[in-house]
């Protein structure tokens, strides 16, 4: 697990503030075919930024994840995109979910991975991530359920090794996800962290419409 830290202020001007110093970080990676994915919708403006320094190529990582009908955020397992479904069946078990029920709820949510996908995208082919090397970007971490589920999700698409890249995390968090990846970047893991936009100045939320013109901009960009 690596850390880059020297932030005397602690905190993040905004998202592309974070995602120019997350690039700085990740230096080694230019130039080399890996893709870059960001979670929408926070993550793709701090994905942008990285892919455009280092001349990589952009995309979005839509996953979903499979939560309890009377939890959701007890994570099941996940979907995402071509097929891909990572799953706790030991957790499914024990929280009683049988297979009709597992089934329904992986209809649901895998629907949503294609809207989102597609609206997204508007209408553009995704990046193949097999074969490749995949920087999985989220602005920040705060459980780590959805990001674990993206990290796995791309492993599970083909990635040769799956970098974890995120501007501030608790080290609770990046301690529960390291063994998920094969390297973790984090600028800042704060003692104290309660939620992920304190270390933003700005922190306003993203908007589909600006994931669609972030994604646009990156497919329009020559190749490194």
């Amino acid at each position: 697990m690596r850390f880059s830290t020297g932030r005397p202020r602690g905190r993040f001007t905004n998202r592309t503030d974070a995602g120019r110093q997350l690039a700085a970080a990740l230096e080694e990676y230019r130039g080399t075919d890996t893709v870059v994915t960001g979670l929408p919708r926070g993550g793709v403006p701090i994905a942008f930024e990285i892919a455009e320094a280092l001349g990589l190529a952009l995309d979005v990582i839509v996953v979903r994840k499979l939560g309890a009908p009377w939890q959701p955020e007890l994570a099941l397992g996940a979907v995402g995109e071509n097929g891909v479904r990572v799953l706790n069946a030991t957790l499914a078990a024990a929280a009683g979910i049988g297979d009709d029920e597992l089934a329904a709820i992986e209809g649901r949510e895998t629907a949503e991975v294609a809207r989102r996908a597609d609206l997204f995208r508007a209408g553009r082919e995704g990046v193949a991530l097999t074969g490749h090397g995949v920087i999985v970007v989220d602005d920040g971490v705060a459980t780590g359920a959805t990001t674990r589920a993206a990290c796995q999700v791309a492993r599970a698409q083909g990635a040769t090794r799956v970098v974890l890249a995120v501007p501030v995390a608790p080290a609770g968090s990046l301690r529960e996800l390291a063994g998920a990846v094969d390297e973790l970047v984090c600028l800042l893991a704060p003692v104290g962290f309660s939620s992920v936009g304190e270390w933003y100045a700005d922190f306003a939320q993203t908007s589909d419409a600006e994931v669609i013109e972030l994604l646009g901009r990156a497919a329009r960009r020559p190749g490194p």
